[in-house]
């Protein structure tokens, strides 16, 4: 049975909120996109329709809301090895139009992982299977706890550290995560 890949959460590190443009539940103007890990354990898959808001070309999708739908799909792909990584180059084909209002799938999956580095790949498709956009993306694992620890206050960062265990020296955050 497929596994909800919430947010950007892994089994180290654990966010409070999530203002994530593409899948925050608390960005009351994001994409609320809702990715799975399907039955094989390899691919993020998210099913959406796209509304007006997202009007590009005539009846049919931005280019960088495409781009953002990719880069998400790709992006959960890094779950696999429980880390957060940031995208650090992405290039997108966009071989058709894509819909508004139409029944959609977006996949993601992992290319190669070398150290930090990971590749993946994702593609949006109709429901019956054709490509309509695909990406491929270079992600680059980061800290959270160093990267992040900046923007939050210290009650936020104290509740972090307090969720935190020590294994091996480096503090990991413990989570419910799913994936």
């Amino acid at each position: 049975m497929p596994k909800r890949a919430h947010g950007h959460d892994t089994k180290h590190f654990r966010s409070h909120r999530n203002f994530c443009f593409a899948c925050g539940k608390d960005n009351q103007h994001g994409m609320h996109l809702k990715f799975l890990l399907d039955d094989d354990g390899r691919h993020f898959v998210c099913r959406f329709r796209l509304s007006d808001r997202f009007w590009g070309p005539p009846k049919h999708a931005h280019g960088g809301i495409i781009a953002t739908i990719l880069d998400e799909a790709m992006g959960k792909v890094n779950k696999l090895h429980h880390v957060i990584a940031v995208t650090s180059r992405m290039t997108v084909v966009y071989l058709k139009p894509v819909p508004l209002g139409k029944p959609l799938v977006a996949v993601g999956w992992e290319k190669s992982v070398r150290g930090r580095r990971h590749i993946n790949l994702a593609e949006i498709r109709t429901e019956k299977g054709e490509v309509l956009a695909r990406s491929h993306g270079t992600f680059i694992a980061v800290d959270p706890h160093r990267m992040f620890a900046k923007y939050l206050s210290k009650s936020q960062m104290a509740r972090l550290l307090k969720q935190s265990a020590v294994p091996n020296g480096r503090q990991c955050a413990r989570s419910t995560d799913e994936v």
